[in-house]
């Protein structure tokens, strides 16, 4: 038989689906009550779902025959009549044979249909099976024209709610020795327990009136042939050739080790033994996460149970092509080589393919889903395909995603590979290389064949990422690294739309996870085209879209921001590297808030986009820090010392001053304000040693390049009179503090926020000396202030409550004191977090008053 000739028949009526075989071009056979009750059907090609629909009308018999009294008579005719049906080229016209027991020379006849069991709803997806299995010439064949068919070997649908389980293969031409001998009707499993088919007899059928006068009007001729053992000794079209269980052209295995993968494994054979005569199953991934591997070895596990398994790379629709002509050239023994071009000897595969059922071909690394589904579409009924892809969109099945490994799997395949002897250097090196399969062999093979430590390795990860990750152990495939399989990858992005690998290569440079949507979208026209743009990234498994926002691979972003070292490739250009990390940079700063210390409105976005500021600082050499840099250092800092995380803060005023000195000098207004910030950190961290001398030093250069009266002389001599009041020279603070509130109020203006701060700052100075008199009614006048230009809930507000609150406790005023600090303490809780030095502080001082009242 020929499956290019199946059919499925929609009866828009009944609203039932069955299956017809086409006898003639444009002429359907079809059992009779699949087209019961209407005259104008619908048929459709096997291999044709996305495809339309065609008109067709009933033909034969003209006179509908009662059923139930003459059952060798479910049988029609349907012509087709819809324009636009394309005619079926290069096949051979039908065979129609009839069965004599006397001649056919054997006990049991071999038998084939195939039929759409399970396809009784329109518009799901059709599900064809093969059904094999053989006639019992003693009793098979019955004298009013019926034919019984023992189905072998074949799984038996299991559909429960319905009459039958092989409902909707009702109408299969059924096939013995090439001959199409009869139409499949009904399953007679209702009434035996073995699975038996009742199929109408070409021969009865050619005896009844107008059924020879419609096929010979169609251009066929209806001459039945006896069926004879001797038919199986002539071949009966090009595509006779048999071939032995187990036959196949597939690679040997990347790596003999094969870890981390049972729960893949288990899902790619459930879904390839499925009961269905045609499957097609996807795996896609990240290049390198293991696709390939997981095919190879499916395939290799399970070569003996198909009838031939083939490998095709997939690559591009030429590279799919040449796969199928070499499957010409294995079955036919080389005697194509130079009579066919590639496409012929590919067409001739297919047909192959289409007449031999149960085999399975795999494709691999199919760029496109359209470049695959040009010749699957035309294999439906006879195979399994299985698909490996770095995209993940497009494809009829639900694909089987493939993640890195585990941290037990990464460590064992690394073991395995002679490279785990030091565990926590194993487990970091895991880290760094993201859990990603190829790159653990590409390591493991490396160490073990080069004798090196973990750790030197790891330094050269981190010293050469581009060299390392492109580096191939002797014997290996020196295609096979991550960072070759991974531009091949930017190729395909680059030609679809070059922003997305922009996008891609600025993404590098934060962290692997949470990246905001809106930290990129600057980048894109639209919502929908950054919506757009970032899908492309995620089809091709380049990165993972969730709530928490977008995701890399921490190995995608080592190899997308390292230059390529000997210039090959074109996405790793030293500029295109320097100008998206400088992008990067320029998309922070955009997105990070002002006044990080009091902007509490700010903090939930610095909390969202600190951990990229922080990856973004630790990838770029400090000795290639830009102004941006060190702009954002700044304000990162601030927000850190503000949080209470002085350590990191210190280290970020440390590299801001390094970086401005060397960009501006030691003059420059941004090299001073670098200075008094790091000054700053050290003294919130109690180190009075180094911050005092730094603070003079900062405030006399102010004095000398901005003036006495630049407000940033006046935050210096504030801040250095804070340092001699936290030190205990309060002979030196109070004067200082005086000045300064001085200056503030005439240079300012009494309202401004640093004159306020002056005035909060003398009033605990003279809270610290013991004056009393004087500080109270300062710190409740800044209080009242503070409450008026900045409101109840500003940072620095609740900062007054507290000294006036400890003030009032000073003076031994404890009915003032507490009910001001639990004021200030739900305050901070509410607006700050219990974490923040401010809460932490009050909520100190709350618990010393309620000590000394007890």
């Amino acid at each position: 038989m020929d499956v290019r000739r199946v059919v499925e028949v929609w009866n828009p009526v009944g609203k039932c689906a069955g299956t017809g075989y086409l006898v003639a071009d444009g002429l359907v056979l079809t059992a009779l009550h699949n087209v019961l009750g209407c005259d104008q059907v619908e048929v459709r090609r096997l291999g044709d779902e996305g495809a339309a629909w065609a008109a067709a009308e009933v033909r034969w018999p003209e006179t509908l025959p009662d059923l139930k009294r003459e059952p060798q008579a479910d049988a029609a005719l349907v012509a087709i009549t819809d324009p636009g049906w394309r005619a079926l080229s290069g096949v051979e016209p039908v065979r129609w044979g009839r069965i004599d027991r006397s001649v056919v020379g054997e006990k049991r006849l071999g038998c084939v249909a195939v039929g759409f069991p399970r396809s009784e709803v329109r518009d799901g997806l059709r599900d064809t099976k093969e059904i094999r299995g053989h006639i019992e010439t003693l009793t098979g064949l019955k004298s009013e024209g019926l034919i019984t068919a023992y189905v072998d070997d074949v799984a038996v649908p299991s559909k429960p709610d319905e009459k039958s389980r092989w409902a909707g293969a009702s109408g299969a031409a059924l096939f013995a020795r090439g001959r199409l001998v009869g139409v499949v009707t009904t399953d007679r499993q209702r009434d035996y327990e073995a699975d038996q088919l009742t199929a109408v007899s070409v021969a009865s059928l050619a005896a009844r009136p107008g059924f020879a006068v419609e096929v010979r009007a169609a251009g066929a001729e209806l001459i039945p042939e006896e069926v004879t053992a001797a038919d199986e000794e002539r071949a009966r079209t090009a595509y006779d050739v048999e071939v032995r269980r187990g036959v196949n052209n597939l690679p040997e295995l990347p790596s003999p080790i094969f870890v981390g993968r049972a729960e893949a494994m288990a899902a790619l054979e459930r879904a390839l033994a499925a009961d269905s005569q045609t499957i097609t199953q996807t795996v896609h991934g990240l290049g390198g996460v293991g696709k390939t591997t997981l095919a190879l070895h499916y395939a290799h596990d399970h070569v003996g149970a198909y009838r031939m398994v083939w490998w095709i790379r997939a690559d591009t629709p030429e590279l799919i092509e040449a796969g199928f002509a070499a499957l010409t050239l294995r079955l036919r023994g080389g005697e194509t080589e130079g009579d066919l071009t590639t496409a012929q000897a590919a067409e001739w595969a297919v047909g192959w393919l289409q007449t031999h059922p149960g085999w399975l071909l795999v494709f691999d690394n199919a760029e496109r889903a359209e470049d695959v589904y040009a010749w699957t579409g035309q294999l439906r009924a006879a195979g399994r395909h299985l698909i490996t892809s770095r995209y993940k969109r497009g494809w009829v099945c639900d694909p089987i995603p493939l993640a890195v490994l585990d941290e037990d799997a990464s460590l064992a395949l690394l073991s395995r590979l002679g490279g785990a002897d030091d565990e926590d250097e194993a487990r970091a090196l895991a880290d760094d290389l993201g859990h990603l399969p190829l790159a653990l062999e590409q390591a493991g093979a490396f160490i073990g064949q080069t004798g090196i430590t973990i750790a030197e390795y790891r330094d050269m990860l981190r010293s050469h990422p581009d060299r390392t990750t492109d580096a191939a152990p002797g014997g290996s495939d020196p295609a096979r690294t991550v960072a070759r399989i991974w531009r091949i990858t930017l190729d395909a992005l680059q030609e679809r739309d070059p922003r997305a690998v922009e996008i891609l290569r600025i993404a590098a440079w934060y962290a692997p996870t949470g990246i905001p949507r809106t930290l990129l979208a600057p980048l894109a026209e639209d919502a929908l085209d950054l919506a757009q743009l970032l899908g492309l990234l995620a089809d091709y498994n380049m990165i993972t879209l969730d709530e928490a926002g977008i995701g890399v691979h921490r190995l995608v972003q080592t190899v997308a921001r390292t230059p390529s070292e000997s210039g090959g490739d074109p996405h790793r250009e030293p500029d295109r590297i320097r100008a998206a990390c400088d992008r990067a940079v320029e998309l922070m700063l955009v997105g990070l808030p002002d006044d990080p210390k009091r902007n509490v409105a700010g903090w939930p976005t610095w909390r969202a986009l600190l951990p990229h500021v922080e990856a973004l600082l630790d990838v770029v050499n400090p000795e290639e820090d830009t102004a941006e840099i060190d702009l954002m250092l700044t304000l990162a800092g601030s927000f850190v010392e503000g949080q209470g995380q002085l350590s990191q803060a210190i280290g970020y005023f440390k590299r801001s001053l390094a970086a401005a000195t060397r960009l501006k000098g030691e003059d420059d207004p941004s090299t001073l304000t670098s200075r008094n910030n790091l000054a700053a950190a050290y003294q919130s961290e109690g180190d009075l040693v180094r911050a005092i001398p730094l603070l003079e030093r900062t405030l006399a250069d102010r004095v000398r390049v901005l003036g006495e009266d630049h407000p940033r002389t006046l935050t210096s001599r504030n801040n250095l009179a804070g340092a001699y009041e936290a030190v205990g020279d309060l002979g030196r603070a109070i004067p200082l503090h005086e000045r300064t509130l001085a200056d503030r109020v005439r240079v300012l203006g009494e309202d401004h926020p640093d004159t306020l701060s002056s005035q909060n700052n003398l009033g605990s100075a003279y809270e610290a000396v013991g004056d009393l008199g004087r500080a109270i009614p300062l710190l409740e006048r800044t209080l009242a202030d503070r409450v008026r230009v900045l409101g109840e809930d500003h940072p620095d507000t609740l900062l007054s409550r507290n000294n006036l609150a400890y003030a009032y406790r000073a003076a031994g005023d404890p009915d003032r004191a507490i009910p001001l600090y639990e004021h200030a303490f739900a305050a901070c809780l509410r607006v700050l977090g219990e974490d923040h030095p401010t809460t932490r502080l009050v909520r100190d001082n709350l618990a010393v008053a309620h000590a000394e009242e007890s």
